[in-house]
């Protein structure tokens, strides 16, 4: 499993409770690709959202987003926990 920080530069509309949900629709699908969606931050005033998550590729963390609710990020970027 790879380690991945994920960014959308710009969510319309986004709120906690909106986040929230999509988050919890994540969680719905991510066992199909072996994916495990830890946690989420996010920024209201500018739509910023971050995902940090273990996934076997890029690809199967960004299938999860598209299944799950469509929100695919802008970047995908592998990380190493410190």
């Amino acid at each position: 499993m790879a380690l991945f920080m994920d960014v959308h530069d710009r969510v319309e509309g986004l709120t906690a409770d909106a986040v929230a949900g999509a988050h919890a629709k994540d969680l719905e699908v991510q066992g199909r690709y072996g994916v495990d969606y830890r946690q989420y931050w996010f920024d209201e005033g500018s739509g910023k959202v971050f995902c940090l998550v273990d996934a076997p590729d890029a690809e199967a963390a960004a299938q999860v987003h598209r299944e799950a609710h469509g929100l695919v990020a802008d970047q995908l970027v592998p990380v190493q926990e410190g």
